[in-house]
């Protein structure tokens, strides 16, 4: 069964409505979120009309191409800059929809939360089944060494941080484009999917990969999706369809 928002007639509280007996109905419930989620919390999101990808880097490269593996190698003083203006946002607070999945979970109905935000807001607003894709920019490492380091040592570094201890450089747990992403999580991910009766997808335009494929692991009853803008998934068993 396909179940999607903005296909539903009648008013706005009717979508709630059927939104609620869906979850009311539902007992293992997975929600597939990007960055739309964090929006309202301040922070921006990267393919709207003024998200990060259409905003002016501020450097002679595109954002996009910034926050890939090589340009952090070959430039990471520039990667940096960018890093530290557009990407770190540590007074930013959970939102309703970060609190309201948290709600989920405590009473039982939530299984997990696959983020592809960075922002560890879903964990800040009471979630603790949380599978972090592209990881998070509260978490550190030195490359030479491995010590750990938090976001505040990040941010008092001027220009690119390096370790205290052996003077190598340290990078954030984030997944770069050109990266693969953990197969920890990969597998945690498929594997919620793959057990759960509703998928709620939210704040995500579904076309970075891996994460745009998951929708094929999914063999729930309900899909429902909550984005500003279309999406374009396709079941290889055309048990479901949106476009």
């Amino acid at each position: 069964m396909e179940t999607r928002l903005d296909r539903y007639e009648g008013a706005r509280e009717n979508k709630i409505q059927q939104l609620r007996e869906l979850i009311d109905q539902s007992n293992n419930i997975v929600f597939l979120g990007g960055a739309g989620v964090s929006t309202e919390s301040g922070i921006p999101d990267f393919r709207s009309g003024d998200g990060i990808y259409n905003q002016d880097s501020g450097l002679a490269y595109r954002p996009v191409d910034v926050i890939s593996h090589s340009f952090f190698m070959e430039h990471p003083e520039e990667f940096y800059d960018f890093y530290k203006r557009k990407l770190l946002y540590p007074g930013a607070l959970p939102n309703k929809a970060h609190k309201a999945l948290a709600r989920l979970e405590r009473q039982g109905k939530l299984s997990a939360i696959i983020t592809q935000n960075i922002d560890r807001l879903h964990q800040d607003g009471g979630s603790k089944k949380t599978i972090e894709l592209h990881g998070s920019v509260f978490r550190n490492h030195c490359m030479e060494c491995g010590k750990k380091f938090d976001l505040e040592y990040i941010a008092a570094a001027e220009g690119v941080p390096y370790c205290d201890r052996c003077g190598g450089m340290v990078r954030p747990d984030i997944t770069l484009y050109e990266e693969n992403l953990e197969h920890d999580k990969v597998d945690a991910a498929i594997k919620a999917l793959r057990k759960c009766d509703l998928l709620i997808i939210g704040g995500t335009s579904l076309t970075v990969y891996p994460a745009a494929s998951y929708i094929d692991y999914f063999r729930g009853k309900y899909l429902v999706i909550i984005n500003q803008s279309e999406l374009n998934i396709r079941r290889s068993d055309n048990v479901l369809y949106a476009t």
